[in-house]
């Protein structure tokens, strides 16, 4: 099971944390931000090789599910 951030997401916004230094902007210039969007990820395969049962739940609110 993971719950993280949406990697696109965090891609999109990396450009802007990037341009300061060409921008000739300070570090501690830049707000600080966090994840908007969180991805939920879980296992089954493994959840079920550890003897682990996923509820329905859990599984309907999954984003990816990897059987």
């Amino acid at each position: 099971m993971s719950y993280c951030p949406n990697r696109t997401e965090v891609a999109a916004r990396a450009a802007y944390f990037i341009d300061p230094p060409f921008a000739r902007r300070h570090a501690g210039d830049l707000p600080v931000e966090e994840a908007a969007t969180f991805k939920l990820t879980l296992n089954l395969k493994t959840a079920k090789a550890l003897g682990i049962e996923i509820p329905q739940s859990i599984l309907m609110r999954a984003d990816e599910v990897i059987r």
